[in-house]
């Protein structure tokens, strides 16, 4: 049996473009969680197309509470809510899986790629591994890679798809929008569905050794806080080094402790 592991994010979600459009309450949300399902749907239609038959759904936006499970194929399964796991937005995700899709991802802290562009949190700057600024997306990937599971698609902000092809070209990517400013240039929602179903019936129909993620044999993770005093608190984790007021470093030779690290610190 062939097993799809999909992280699904909305801040890539097509037209986004404001933060009242990704929380619960808000008046725009509605709209937004529905396209987010939308997406995610597609993706599962474009996987069970090219022949997988089981199909593991992380929300895995803020409360992990947002894609609406009756819009979803009777093939796939949902993790809903926090898993508690370090693996955080790729809760779910082992070996025994045959790649991952993203749907809804958005470009790093800092970026100028996404109005909703962030790293995990509000509370960081930026976030880098290696000198490299780290979305959701590349830890995520390298969390992929760590187990050995290909990363075959990736839908979102332009910016963020130029970033996964230039890793790696194989890595089947859908731009449903770019960043203007403070605002975002989107194709047609319906379009975005249609090119997801698609493209992911294709990307995963290539052989696994061609998607997978590169893992680097050292980490080197930096982060910038907006507080001082976050960097102060980060600075009493085990082998971490407060480098600048609002700034600490943490090195490791395995991803794993790079993930206990960001879960207590990020």
């Amino acid at each position: 049996m062939k097993k799809l592991f999909i992280s699904a994010d909305i801040e890539g979600t097509t037209g986004i473009a404001h933060w009242d459009e990704t929380e619960h309450g808000k008046k725009d949300y509605e709209y937004f969680r529905t396209q987010m399902s939308r997406e995610v749907t597609a993706a599962c239609e474009g996987a069970l197309a090219a022949g997988f038959e089981d199909i593991l759904i992380k929300d895995a936006h803020d409360t992990g509470r947002n894609i609406i499970p009756a819009m979803l194929p009777e093939a796939a399964r949902i993790l809903r809510g926090s898993a508690k796991h370090l693996f955080i937005m790729m809760s779910g995700l082992d070996e025994t899986f045959d790649g991952v899709v993203f749907t809804g991802y958005h470009s790093a802290a800092q970026s100028p790629d996404n109005p909703l562009a962030h790293t995990m949190n509000g509370r960081n700057n930026y976030v880098k591994i290696n000198g490299e600024l780290c979305s959701e997306l590349m830890l995520n990937s390298l969390t992929a890679a760590m187990v050995g599971v290909p990363v075959y698609c990736v839908t979102g902000d332009k910016g963020l798809c130029g970033w996964i092809q230039s890793v790696n070209p194989n890595i089947r990517a859908v731009p449903v929008s770019e960043g203007w400013g403070n605002g975002s240039l989107s194709i047609h929602p319906d379009v975005a569905v249609r090119r997801i179903r698609e493209t992911v019936e294709a990307a995963v129909k290539q052989p696994r050794e061609a998607c997978m993620f590169p893992l680097p044999k050292h980490f080197t993770v930096e982060i910038n806080y907006k507080q001082h005093y976050d960097a102060r608190s980060a600075g009493w984790y085990p082998g971490v080094k407060q480098t600048e007021s609002r700034v600490v470093q943490f090195e490791t030779d395995e991803y794993m402790d790079v993930l206990r690290f960001i879960y207590w610190v990020l």
